[in-house]
């Protein structure tokens, strides 16, 4: 009864309508909304011809009264869900919110900040559950710390090693959700939403038991996700030196050394380099590197190397002209024609993070590192931009949403005094209000609905998209970028429907009130070149592959090739830094060559072996998906 009152409240909230909201078109990409799937609108229309028939029916009246009994019964229950679905989602909470201040800690693997959440995610958390939460990131021995003191935190939040969080589960570190039916009372929109992605956590669980969910969770696995790899470059560069074809990425360090005599200076008279990286992120390979492998060749990471998707084909890390050490070279390069910033290693987020903001660099995989940093209102007024120029032979990966979630999974710590406040806590982010809120800003502040229930950005929510340091005032304090969700981790993915909307996914780029015309000339000039209006449409009418969601999780490494597998991975990152930075090709070809030797004396071989037969169980896996 319930799964049935549920699909129904869905369907109706998805009605798909083009009614723009009653605001001035913005700044920025356009897209053409998304119609959401229709989930069981004819229900209720067939509940109603059921009841109809009965009454008509030539029955004797004891059946009659009979079955009108238990239409009454019936008709009660589904009311009752519905209002619990309707009006619960959040659950009761007036006995967990504690009267004074609490101050949790989120031990969060993704993080990349440390210390007190701030500005205005913190007041929201303060005025809706009166907790202060610190966030404690991943860093060198920080996971071993913590498992040795027998406290990973009150909320953690886990990157993409499985094995971490296998030898959390062995050794009772993480909370179980079931106890006392905590993620019923508590948890109530995950329990009823989140199903599949709740049933694959408990397969990964050596237990058996629930601990939490995956990230970037959907509701359909029809459709393909947004483009994340969009190859930002600074349009404006591009058309004044002609807008040459880019038909490799031979061709683009060719066009990025054209653009640099074009542009020597950034917005403060610092030098200009092709790209700015950070070293924050690496995880068994150096986070740019395979990142523009799997922009390039559409090969998506997998332990150490890359998988393929279109052939289910598994690529080492060190494989000879393979796709990592492809990428490796082109870096490489860049930096050998003074193209790469030569703090690249040393900076951190931060300090890449304000490089594209002051058009320090030309050019980024990534569209949250490319055009959302550097495409601000004052920047495209001046016709200056970063939009997708694709090379012809790049081939970007496409994720297809998983409703199973992702492996960066939300969990609670075993040993946190406030079990309930943490489950709440997360339900609240898995909530369509909590999803928009992290994502956006505070609600009527930042965006809201209009009378179609499109959503829609305010003039603040709009400057914080274009420009992160917008200060955001309106009883908060800073500007958005201090306040911005610091756990970094998502529960829906944002290509999901939202179903408090009309029809509308999470993000912004889908919805109706987001312009439909360019918002600026040079926005217009890069539409006239794409020949689409967004990103995406542009991306889609060219070759791309696409790595369907499925419900494939990592294997766990036995104790000692957990220990082989670290040293390889570190042999790969500190070998690959050393490769980027080398003088000449003769310096390149001696780290490579030797990375290779030293990977191969840890136990290379031994990792690659277990990562093909991990390639097989995952193309079991896309095989079983695509057969759904």
């Amino acid at each position: 009864m319930k799964k049935k009152v549920l699909s129904i409240l869905l369907a109706s909230t998805m009605v798909f309508s083009l009614t723009a909201c009653g605001t001035s078109n913005p700044a920025g990409t356009a897209v053409d909304a998304e119609k959401a799937e229709d989930e069981g609108d004819t229900a209720d229309e067939s509940e109603d011809e059921a009841k109809d028939e009965a009454e008509d029916a030539d029955s004797d009246a004891a059946e009659d009264t009979a079955e009108a009994s238990d239409d009454a019964e019936e008709a009660a229950e589904d009311a009752d869900d519905t209002a619990k679905a309707q009006g619960d989602i959040e659950g009761d909470l007036s006995d967990i919110i504690p009267e004074e201040t609490v101050t949790l800690d989120v031990y969060d693997q993704l993080a990349n900040y440390s210390g007190e959440q701030t500005g205005w995610f913190g007041k929201v958390m303060l005025d809706k559950f009166n907790v202060k939460l610190n966030i404690i990131p991943e860093n060198d021995g920080v996971f071993d710390t913590r498992m040795e003191s027998g406290n990973l935190g009150d909320l953690v939040i886990w990157g993409s090693d499985g094995e971490q969080y296998q030898q959390a589960v062995d050794k009772g570190m993480l909370f179980d959700w079931e106890e006392d039916d905590l993620i019923k009372e508590y948890g109530p929109y995950i329990d009823a939403n989140m199903a599949p992605a709740l049933e694959k956590n408990k397969g990964i669980s050596s237990d058996g038991k629930l601990y939490g969910f995956g990230f970037d969770v959907t509701r359909s696995a029809k459709d393909p996700g947004s483009f994340m790899y969009t190859w930002d470059l600074r349009y404006d560069l591009y058309k004044e030196i002609g807008s040459p074809e880019i038909k490799d990425l031979d061709g683009l360090v060719d066009v990025l050394a054209q653009m640099k005599e074009a542009c020597p200076t950034d917005d403060n008279g610092n030098p200009t380099y092709g790209v700015s990286l950070f070293n924050d992120w690496d995880g068994d390979m150096v986070m740019f590197v395979k990142s523009t492998a799997t922009a390039y060749y559409g090969y998506d990471e997998f332990g150490l190397g890359l998988y393929d998707s279109s052939t289910q084909t598994f690529h080492p890390v060190l494989e000879e002209n393979g796709p990592y050490l492809t990428a490796l070279k082109f870096y490489n390069t860049l930096y050998q024609k003074g193209l790469l910033d030569p703090d690249s290693q040393t900076q951190g987020f931060n300090g890449m993070q304000e490089d594209y903001q002051n058009g320090t660099a030309f050019l980024n995989v990534f569209n949250f590192m490319g055009s959302a940093l550097y495409n601000t209102p004052d920047h495209l007024a001046d016709g200056k931009g970063m939009f997708p120029v694709k090379p012809t032979d790049a081939k970007p990966i496409r994720y297809g949403l998983n409703v199973y979630g992702g492996n960066r999974i939300w969990s609670i710590g075993a040993n946190t005094e406030y079990p309930e406040l943490c489950m709440a806590i997360i339900n609240w982010l898995s909530t369509p209000e909590g999803r928009m809120i992290s994502e956006y800003g505070p609600k009527d502040v930042c965006w809201y609905y209009d009378e179609n229930g499109n959503t829609c950005f305010t003039e603040t929510g709009l400057a914080c998209k274009t420009d992160i340091s917008t200060e955001m005032g309106n009883g908060y304090d800073g500007t958005y970028d201090d306040g911005s969700f610091k756990m970094n981790n998502s529960t829906w993915a944002l290509d999901a429907p939202n179903p408090d909307s009309n029809g509308e996914t999470f993000n912004y780029r889908n919805w109706a009130s987001y312009s439909t015309e360019a918002g600026s000339d040079i926005e217009k000039d890069w539409r006239e070149f794409a020949g689409a209006n967004t990103p995406d449409l542009y991306l889609d009418k060219q070759d791309y592959i696409l790595a369907p969601g499925t419900m494939y999780t990592g294997g766990v490494h036995s104790d000692e090739l957990q220990v082989v597998w670290d040293q390889v991975a570190t042999c790969v990152k500190d070998n690959s830094w050393k490769a980027i930075y080398a003088e000449s090709d003769e310096e390149f070809d001696k780290i490579v060559d030797d990375m290779i030797q030293q990977a191969n004396e840890y136990g290379y071989d031994e990792c690659i072996e277990f990562q093909e037969n991990e390639a097989k169980l995952r193309a079991e896996a896309e095989n079983a998906a695509l057969a759904e």
